[in-house]
């Protein structure tokens, strides 16, 4: 009996899977394309999924006719039953309409509210210009990009 216990444990994957790729689209209309290395689901002590090796992910324009992001990550967690995506180390999000690439250690990405944010310190390169900051928010489109208490190279018109 002491070795059925050993595995009940709450540690123990539901599901173990090699080389993901997801495709997200509505009516016919491509969302988002996401793929990983590996990927972990767990059931307790909630139901989540871990991207121990990284994910790569793709977002398409509403009418999936351009790329709008990419954002990378070393690690990333799904917490199914909140919705919530928190991805960690190396956040890379390039944004190809603003050409703006922005490094993060981590974010958080709540699809409830469709938006993404951190807290964790910022670094955003377009160019030859570097900014710096304390926070980051935006849509999950990236339409309305915010990088809280800004400092660095700026460039203003006149």
């Amino acid at each position: 009996m002491q070795k059925v216990h050993l595995f009940d444990h709450q540690d123990i994957p539901q599901q173990l899977l090699d080389s993901v790729g997801v495709i997200r689209s509505n009516s016919g209309n491509l969302q988002m394309s996401l793929s990983a290395p590996s990927v972990v689901v767990l059931d307790k002590p909630e139901r989540m999924t871990v991207f121990p090796d990284g994910f790569n992910m793709l977002i398409y324009s509403d009418n999936g006719s351009s790329l709008v992001a990419n954002i990378t990550a070393d690690s990333a967690t799904s917490l199914d039953s909140r919705k919530i995506i928190k991805a960690h180390r190396n956040v890379v999000i390039i944004d190809f309409r603003s050409h703006d690439t922005t490094y993060l250690d981590s974010i958080i990405w709540e699809s409830v509210t469709h938006t993404i944010y951190s807290r964790a310190p910022v670094k955003s390169v377009n160019g030859s210009r570097v900014t710096y900051g304390d926070g980051f928010e935006s849509d999950e489109n990236f339409t309305t990009p915010i990088i809280y208490h800004q400092r660095g190279t700026m460039t203003i018109e006149e």
